[in-house]
């Protein structure tokens, strides 16, 4: 028979000792189970005051995935933001290096280039005058072996036609001067003249040396005789 004065008691049927559960444990259960909203308040009550946040005692914690404001680890995060910002200056300044490199070798090749284009620039307009002294060269000999004045006459007309053609194909443009109002701009007046008839006073009478263009710019003004 069980004796229920103390914390166990035995069983007849299994001869073992059985503890008894304490009074107050008792006493708990059978509160939560009459009244179970009032103790699942409570509960959720005690597991708030718990919590990362409202506890200060474990904010500072070294798991970056722990719950906490503070972290052990967060001065090892800002190291690596800063390092981050020394790679991108380093970076800036070696592409800055890399464009000042390159400015600098276009820079010297320009001026290459340019030295060699003053050098050569006319390399192109004197092979095109090689064939018009050719036939200087012809001409000559022809003077010195025929007495036939208007085949020499008409040899001459060729190469100087044929000069001029080779000129004005790289753009050169003699200028028109004769009978046109003097203009300082463009003419050099040597001398004046009384003018043969009223009309041609402030006029070009006389062309001493011709002027010339090149692609529509003035390269040598018109040295004139102008009236008066």
């Amino acid at each position: 028979m069980p004796y229920f004065g103390s914390m166990a008691y035995y069983t007849q049927s299994q001869r073992q000792i059985v503890q008894k559960p304490p009074v107050g444990s008792i006493l708990v259960n059978l509160t939560f189970a009459h009244n179970p909203e009032k103790m699942t308040k409570k509960d959720m009550a005690e597991k708030e005051s718990v919590t990362p946040e409202n506890d200060k005692g474990i904010d500072i914690n070294t798991d970056e995935n722990v719950g906490g404001t503070t972290h052990l680890n967060e001065p090892f995060t800002e190291e690596s933001e800063l390092e981050k910002l020394r790679a991108e200056i380093a970076e800036v300044k070696d592409k800055l290096l890399r464009k000042t490199a390159e400015f600098d070798n276009f820079r010297k090749r320009n001026a290459k280039e340019r030295l060699e284009l003053i050098v050569t620039a006319g390399r192109e307009v004197i092979t095109d005058l090689l064939e018009v002294l050719d036939d200087c060269d012809r001409a000559q000999k022809q003077f010195e072996n025929s007495n036939d004045v208007k085949e020499l006459k008409e040899g001459v007309t060729l190469i100087f036609n044929k000069l001029r053609n080779k000129l004005q194909a790289r753009g050169l443009k003699p200028m028109e001067t004769i009978n046109t109002e003097f203009n300082p701009d463009m003419h050099e007046a040597i001398t004046e003249i009384p003018a043969p008839d009223d009309t041609l006073k402030g006029k070009v009478i006389d062309e001493v040396e011709k002027g010339y263009y090149l692609n529509d710019k003035i390269i040598r003004f018109a040295k004139v005789v102008v009236g008066k």
